[in-house]
């Protein structure tokens, strides 16, 4: 396997004589590289897969890609600047690791934006998805995908929460992103910003007493054996980005770019298939392996986090989106 440095060494090289290069991203055996944190078996690992094995049987094998999960390459941060400069042609993203350098994915990630997954999906698979997807365009990216990913929730070491104050002087792991730093503040805690990969960890080592994600992500992390109190707040339904390369992308053929960004589309309905039948299984996991899972007080919590929300929604960009989502409650 192909070592991270020398890895990011050759593809930023790449990036930088792309005079010389017809692909950028591409490995020496002319295969699509992609990046991925999440472990093996993930669904959003499976459904780039998928796009892979897809590519591959309508090409007879022209067209394929080699994908890194489990973080092999680097933290998202790093995976969304080599796959600006090519180093990487396709890499799926955590809108929140998005929001800062992309505003529109603010929409996406806003506290209590979305009711249910039912409604996640009408907003994404409509003229809302398409506007986050077509904003990539700005930074030399091109938006393939949204994945969503359930409901975000908050789990820590120390006891359940119910209210906004139970989080009181808690450390909280939280995305790079600026909402969510708010958004934890606002509801007492001390937000603390680390990569998706350093949370195990910091979890085991008290550095942080809790986070926030999805059950899927909480189980395939192994965060429940440091973690053991789940608390159901679905502040968030943050989805996924899967992006690639433009340059990438502009490197092939018009028939080869229409059939990958036909395929990326189609892969849609695959990771959610994957996602509805795991994400039961990692909740009954977890509860089988002693995490206490609590109910809480949404409107108390609905209502701590309203100032973020009128901050976000004066914003010129912001209001058009979240009043398009809502209208899809």
């Amino acid at each position: 396997m192909m070592d991270r440095r020398r890895f990011l060494a050759a593809g930023i090289g790449a990036a930088l004589s792309a005079p010389v290069l017809p692909a950028f991203g591409k490995t020496a055996d002319g295969a699509l590289t992609a990046t991925d944190v999440h472990v093996d078996g993930y669904p959003t690992v499976e459904a780039v897969k998928w796009i892979g094995d897809t590519l591959a049987r309508e090409t007879e094998g022209r067209l394929r890609i080699r994908l890194y999960h489990s973080g092999q390459l680097g933290r998202e941060a790093e995976a969304i600047d080599m796959a600006r400069f090519g180093a990487i042609d396709i890499t799926r993203v955590y809108s929140g690791a998005l929001n800062n350098a992309f505003p529109l994915t603010q929409a996406l990630c806003l506290p209590y934006v979305f009711d249910s997954v039912p409604h996640l999906r009408r907003a994404l698979d409509g003229e809302v998805g398409a506007a986050v997807l077509g904003s990539f365009a700005a930074r030399d990216l091109v938006g393939l995908a949204i994945y969503d990913s359930g409901a975000r929730c908050f789990y820590n070491t120390q006891r359940p929460l119910h209210v906004p104050a139970d989080l009181n002087g808690l450390k909280f792991r939280v995305p790079g992103s600026d909402i969510f730093i708010q958004l934890l503040r606002l509801f007492g805690a001390n937000p603390t910003p680390l990569s998706y990969g350093a949370v195990f960890s910091a979890l085991e080592t008290r550095l942080i007493d809790g986070a926030e994600n999805n059950m899927r992500s909480f189980h395939s992390s192994r965060q429940f054996e440091a973690a053991r109190f789940w608390s159901q707040s679905e502040h968030s339904y943050a989805p996924d980005l899967l992006l690639m390369s433009r340059r990438s992308l502009d490197s092939l053929a018009p028939r080869d770019r229409a059939l990958v960004t036909d395929v990326a589309r189609a892969s849609v309905q695959v990771m959610r298939r994957l996602w509805d039948e795991s994400e039961a299984a990692a909740r009954k996991a977890v509860v089988e392996a002693g995490v206490a899972i609590n109910e809480v007080d949404v409107a108390a919590f609905r209502q701590a986090a309203r100032p973020l929300l009128d901050d976000y929604l004066n914003r010129e960009r912001i209001a058009p989106l979240y009043r398009a989502i809502r209208d899809l409650a």
